[in-house]
């Protein structure tokens, strides 16, 4: 199973996708990506033998897929269950190829993969969490319709500044009535 948005793709991880990753993700001490992705959260450089030992986190697993721009993998998208018995489930992305930034590579990952979501699992609700230092993933959420669900104030502290962590989410009738995933 896998989606397309004319040159985006979003697919299951294979082995071959795992030295890209590696270098994507964890090759760097500081990568670029990390300065949004959550940057009050250590990041920390992964040899890539020990990488390799975890490739069952990646390869094949349904929580977390490659994200490919016409055939070159450039990000993730992702999900994790906040509660899985009430299935409060929260999603995430990650585009680390710099280059794919802010061309709507995003939009369209994230636009498939709540289309996913909803058609495989049995949600009423998906959301994530981003902080308000990351403008670029609340204007996401705000563009597809998700409402802030929740701001708590100054509780992230990142180069010496305090900001906000939001959380975002659309209701499966919220998103098949829009335009957007309907």
């Amino acid at each position: 199973m896998s989606y397309y948005d004319n040159e985006l793709h979003i697919r299951p991880i294979i082995d071959g996708d795992l030295p890209r990753l590696w270098e994507l993700i964890y090759k760097d001490k500081e990568p670029e990506w990390k300065q949004w992705d959550a940057p009050y959260f250590e990041h920390k450089q992964i040899p890539f033998d020990e990488f390799m030992w975890n490739k069952d986190h990646y390869v094949n697993h349904d929580q977390r897929w490659a994200i490919e721009v016409a055939g070159e993998l450039v990000g993730t998208v992702s999900y994790y269950w906040e509660h899985e018995p009430s299935r409060w489930l929260e999603m995430g992305i990650g585009i680390y190829n710099p280059n794919y930034w802010s061309g709507g590579y995003g939009t369209r990952a994230i636009i498939l993969w709540i289309n996913h979501l909803f058609n495989t699992l049995p949600l009423v609700r998906v959301g994530y969490t981003t902080w308000s230092g990351n403008e670029r993933m609340i204007k996401v959420g705000e563009k597809l319709g998700m409402k802030m669900e929740g701001r708590m104030r100054k509780c992230r502290y990142y180069n010496g500044e305090y900001y906000d962590s939001i959380r975002m989410g659309i209701l499966r009738e919220e998103w098949e009535s829009s335009t957007i995933g309907g």
